[in-house]
């Protein structure tokens, strides 16, 4: 029972921690199995009502990403999505993904991932998603819209 609601805690940060401007962007790189790659820029980034939402510049597709178990990992968190949907053309499916993480760095200076040299912008998001037939999703941007 306490692990549950320690999971239910957890997930519920995911997006009560993170505050998030109207002016949040990233840019998403989304490669398919056969190795096209198509790149979204200028993604809306907003987070709300325990979910994070990622929207394109021409608001046709918006990747939802509803539940997650975050942890703190340095001095950011650190999110394992377990349910996550795409609305697009009207219609909402539900990703069949195999793993992702996101990275939320929610201080004022650069942080590096754990045991790794890539670091994380002031107020940063990184993000990247495998689905089970072989997509790969990564998204990186800022949560205040600063570049």
């Amino acid at each position: 029972m306490g692990r549950i609601v320690g999971l239910l805690l957890a997930a519920a940060a995911f997006i009560v921690v993170v505050p998030v401007a109207a002016g949040a962007k990233g840019t998403m790189r989304v490669q398919q199995a056969d190795g096209s790659v198509q790149t979204y820029e200028d993604e809306a980034i907003k987070a709300g009502n325990k979910r994070l939402l990622i929207t394109t510049a021409d608001g046709k597709g918006t990747l939802l990403i509803e539940r997650a178990a975050c942890t703190m990992a340095n001095k950011m968190l650190r999110c394992l999505p377990y349910s996550m949907t795409l609305q697009q053309n009207g219609k909402t499916r539900a990703l069949d993904f195999q793993q992702g993480t996101v990275y939320i760095n929610q201080t004022e200076t650069k942080q590096h991932l754990p045991l790794s040299s890539t670091e994380v912008p002031p107020n940063g998001i990184l993000m990247g998603i495998s689905t089970k037939i072989g997509t790969f999703v990564s998204m990186t941007g800022t949560l205040d819209g600063k570049p």
